[in-house]
C-alpha cells in the first residue's frame, strides 16, 4: 500500500466523489442555470437557494479544515497574491451569458451529456477547446495581456491573500485569524438565514439535499487533494470541483492518455458523467437528444466557446466560483459569483428577446 501513487489515489476518489455529484445533479435537477431561468421567468428561488445552501455548507467545512490547519487554502488558486479584478468580471459575464447559450453551466453539460444529451456533447467538447486555448493556445497570449494590464498585486498593500478577511484586517483593529473567522461566520449564517426563511423552500427536499451534499463534496475534495494528497515527495495540487480547464485536461489526456497523467480534475470529469449516467438509468431518465435544426446547434457551440473563454479568465464557473471559490472566502471569488449571475441574467432576457439591444431595454425597464 505504501508504494501504491498519492496521484493515481486521489484521482481515485476524486472519480468516486464526482460520481456522487454527477448523481446528486441527475436526480435533483440542481442547476444554477435553471435557478436563474426561475427566478427570471417564474420567480421560484428554491433552486437559487439551493445553491445558496451549497455555499454555506461549502464555506463552513472548508473554513473549519482551515481553521484547525488540516488544509491550508491559501495555497488554493483563488487566494492569490495576484487579484485579477478584471478578469473574474469579464470573465464570469461571458461565463454566465455563454451558459445560456449552451443550455446549462459546466458541470450541468456534464450531467446532461451523462443522460444521453448529445447536445450537452457539442458543448463539452467546445468548452474544453476553447478553454485549453486560453489557458494555453491561440488565445492565451491575449489572456496573458490582458491580466498583466489589469491583475493587482496585493503584496504591495501588505496582504497575504486575497480573502475577504484579509481585506477587513487591513482596515480594521481586527486581527487576521478574527476577521476571516469573523467574515465566514457572517457569510455563511446569511446564506443560512435566506435559504430556510423560506417555508417552501424547507418543504422542498430534494433542491435541501442537493445543496447540503454539492457544499459537503466541495468540502471532501478540499480534504481529498489537501491531506491524502498532501504527500512529501508526490505532492497534489490543492483544489476542489471546478468544470472548465478540467473538460479541457481531459480532452487532452484522452487524446495524448500514453504520454499524460490523470489529475483530480480529469477524474472528477469522469465521475460526474459515469454518476449522471448511472442514475439516469436506475431511474428511467436517459433519454437521447439531439439539435433540433442548425441554429440550436450554433446557439450551443457558441454558448460553450464562450463559457471556455470566460471561465478561464474567471479561474472557474458557477462551481469552481461560486461555491468552490467561495469556500475560500476570496474576493475575486465574490466578484466572478456576481458577474456570472449578471452575465446569466442578460443571456436570459437575449433568448427572451432575440437581441442584444432588446435584452438591455427589457432589463433596464424591470429596474
Amino acid at each position: 500500500m505504501d508504494e501504491f501513487p498519492v496521484g493515481l489515489l486521489v484521482a481515485i476518489l476524486g472519480f468516486v466523489l464526482g460520481g456522487v455529484f454527477g448523481a446528486t445533479v441527475q436526480r435533483t435537477n440542481f442547476c444554477t442555470m435553471g435557478a436563474l431561468s426561475d427566478i427570471v421567468f417564474m420567480e421560484d428561488w428554491n433552486r437559487f437557494r439551493a445553491w445558496m445552501l451549497a455555499i454555506a455548507v461549502a464555506i463552513i467545512g472548508s473554513q473549519v479544515l482551515y481553521q484547525t490547519g488540516q488544509v491550508d487554502l491559501g495555497k488554493a488558486i483563488y487566494l492569490t497574491v495576484n487579484f485579477g479584478w478584471a478578469g473574474a468580471i469579464v470573465g464570469g459575464l461571458l461565463f454566465g451569458f455563454g451558459m445560456t447559450m449552451g443550455g446549462g453551466c459546466g458541470n450541468k453539460t456534464l450531467v446532461r451529456f451523462g443522460a444521453g444529451n448529445l447536445k450537452s456533447l457539442v458543448v463539452m467538447l467546445f468548452i474544453g477547446i476553447f478553454a485549453y486555448m486560453t489557458l494555453r493556445g491561440l488565445t492565451g497570449l491575449a489572456r496573458v495581456e490582458f491580466e498583466g494590464w489589469t491583475v493587482i498585486d496585493l503584496t504591495a498593500k501588505g496582504l497575504k491573500t486575497q480573502g475577504i478577511g484579509d481585506f477587513l484586517a487591513a482596515l480594521t483593529p481586527l486581527s487576521l485569524g478574527v476577521a476571516r473567522l469573523s467574515v465566514a461566520a457572517v457569510i455563511a449564517a446569511g446564506l443560512l438565514w435566506f435559504c430556510f426563511k423560506s417555508a417552501e423552500f424547507r418543504a422542498s427536499k430534494p433542491n435541501m439535499v442537493a445543496g447540503v451534499i454539492i457544499g459537503a463534496l466541495v468540502t471532501a475534495a478540499w480534504y481529498v487533494t489537501g491531506v491524502i494528497g498532501n504527500d512529501e515527495f508526490e505532492p497534489v495540487q490543492l483544489a476542489s470541483f471546478t468544470f472548465v480547464a478540467p473538460v479541457g485536461d481531459s480532452l487532452q489526456y484522452l487524446m495524448t492518455f500514453t504520454g499524460s497523467t490523470i489529475n483530480f480534475g480529469i477524474a472528477v470529469v469522469g465521475g460526474v458523467i459515469t454518476g449522471a449516467f448511472i442514475m439516469a438509468k436506475m431511474t428511467g431518465e436517459f433519454r437521447i437528444e439531439s439539435f433540433t435544426d442548425g441554429t440550436d446547434m450554433i446557439r450551443h457551440i457558441g454558448g460553450g466557446a464562450i463559457m471556455g473563454i470566460g471561465g478561464v479568465m474567471a479561474l472557474g464557473c458557477t462551481i469552481g466560483q461560486g461555491v468552490t471559490g467561495m469556500s475560500t472566502m476570496a474576493l475575486g471569488s465574490l466578484i466572478a459569483l456576481v458577474s456570472i449571475l449578471a452575465g446569466g441574467i442578460y443571456g436570459l432576457k437575449y433568448l427572451e428577446h432575440g437581441s442584444f439591444g432588446g435584452a438591455l431595454q427589457a432589463l433596464f425597464a424591470r429596474s
